[in-house]
């Protein structure tokens, strides 16, 4: 089984792995581990300290405000490796005992993007996602996602069909964008495939948005299962973006990460109670980096998943419960799918969710004629694809309303506040909050921003 082992060295070692213009290996941080193949082509990851924001607040709870810190005499480290499947329950109890440096060994399930139904035929076309999103207002009040850092975390983008399909050109920030290791070719030149479907969606309500391209999904990794994408690329994809979030202006911070993936099976998990589990649990390492940087001011998208009941993935097996780990984070907006009709695609996950209950946050737009990343007449589906649409409209706000006037959990809980709500009970399972609605979160901060200006 594979692994992720967090460690708490010496701070100097901590503050080389920290540091930006400093790459540190795994034998620089460990000189061995009983019973672990380490893999040294894996960089190590600083990982945050998380505490109470509030003095006497139960340190082991995450579910209330946390500050985080990188301080090297707070901060611990992140290495790969391998351990007997015979003996994983064993090894993960003992490790810790063995080595006073060893904090935790957590799992680095397989993860995957979340494309479904195919041989449906599509519901509109990618100008009617437009028009339901009102575009036209939004890039008539200034909101077309300029000077926006729109993240794209899957198999890479393909900038050149998208700018065919689009119209338009396709911006890729090359130096900003990132690959794991053992990943080759160039951002933005990359086969067309889901990540490429994701970055035209992004695209739709912020066309003016700079994509940084992230593909996590090609670190691939031959074993027992097939051949998979880690977890663990994107704990090193999401501390690359920190660097990225803290070399902006703090005036005008604005960073959106889209992540349309998720780990579908328990199979390649530790069990719900222990303590190396990720989909249940907070203190993972993977979630406590993606709420270090939602803290830091970058609003986090993940698609709400494509277990939904009426047309689940057939790699779907939890057995109920299926939006888990940071998929379900209470510091993200998880997002499910309905067509241009209106209506919730079977696919899209219900809740409740794992790490927060009320997952799905919201729903968005699939299932329609858009990138063409899988043919002619292919749509664009699954959450996948709603996840983006999302994150395009959440670029198109932060491009006059940065992290320092409107914080990612402001905006959230006022995207989630202002949906169009689809039951007679407010919150469901099914939509979440209900449909965005962008004319109202338009009406609501340019009421803000005239009071303000009296």
């Amino acid at each position: 089984m594979r692994v992720l082992i967090q460690l708490r060295p010496s701070p100097d070692v901590v503050a080389a792995v920290a540091a930006p213009d400093l790459t540190a290996t795994t034998a620089d941080v460990t000189d061995g581990l009983p019973g672990v193949a380490l893999d040294h082509s894996f960089t190590p990851v600083a990982l945050p300290r998380a505490r109470p924001a509030t003095d006497g607040a139960d340190p082991l709870s995450m579910r209330q405000p946390l500050v985080f810190s990188l301080a090297p005499g707070e901060a611990s480290v992140l290495v790969r490796g391998e351990i007997s499947d015979d003996e994983r329950g064993e090894r993960m109890a003992l490790l810790p005992g063995h080595d006073p440096n060893v904090v935790g060994v957590y799992a680095d399930p397989v993860i995957e993007t979340s494309l479904t139904c195919g041989g449906t035929p599509p519901v509109g076309t990618w100008r009617d996602v437009a028009r339901l999103l009102g575009t036209g207002t939004l890039l008539s009040e200034g909101c077309d996602g300029s000077g926006v850092a729109l993240a794209i975390c899957d198999t890479g983008i393909n900038a050149a069909h998208v700018a065919r399909q689009m119209g338009r050109e396709c911006a890729i920030d090359r130096d900003r964008s990132w690959s794991p290791g053992g990943v080759t070719g160039e951002p933005g030149r990359f086969d067309v495939d889901h990540g490429t479907m994701c970055a035209f969606d992004t695209l739709i309500a912020a066309p003016e948005a700079t994509l940084l391209d992230i593909p996590v999904l090609l670190s691939r990794r031959q074993g027992d299962g097939g051949i998979d994408g880690l977890l663990s690329d994107a704990v090193a994809a999401f501390a690359h973006l920190r660097t990225v979030l803290d070399a902006q202006p703090a005036a005008t911070r604005a960073l959106v990460v889209s992540n349309s993936w998720g780990s579908f099976s328990p199979l390649w998990d530790f069990d719900p109670g222990q303590p190396g589990n990720y989909s249940d649990n907070a203190a993972h390492p993977f979630n406590i980096i993606v709420g270090s940087l939602e803290h830091a001011g970058a609003d986090i998208l993940f698609a709400a998943g494509n277990c939904g009941t009426q047309c689940k993935d057939r790699r779907c097996a939890y057995p109920s419960r299926p939006i888990g780990g940071a998929n379900s984070h209470p510091q993200v907006l998880s997002v499910g799918g309905i067509d241009t009709n209106g209506e919730r695609v079977g696919y899209s996950s219900q809740g409740p969710g794992r790490l927060s209950e009320r997952k799905p946050d919201i729903c968005t737009y699939t299932h329609f004629a858009g990138s063409k990343a899988f043919g002619d007449d292919q749509p664009d589906s699954g959450t996948s694809a709603a996840c983006p649409v999302a994150a395009g409209l959440v670029a198109a706000i932060r491009t006059r309303w940065p992290a320092s006037e409107l914080p990612p959990s402001a905006l959230r809980s006022l995207i989630n506040r202002t949906a169009e709500d689809r039951s007679d009970v407010g919150f469901d399972y099914d939509y979440g909050y209900g449909v965005v609605d962008p004319a109202a979160i338009l009406r609501v901060l340019e009421r803000r921003a005239r009071r303000d200006a009296c």
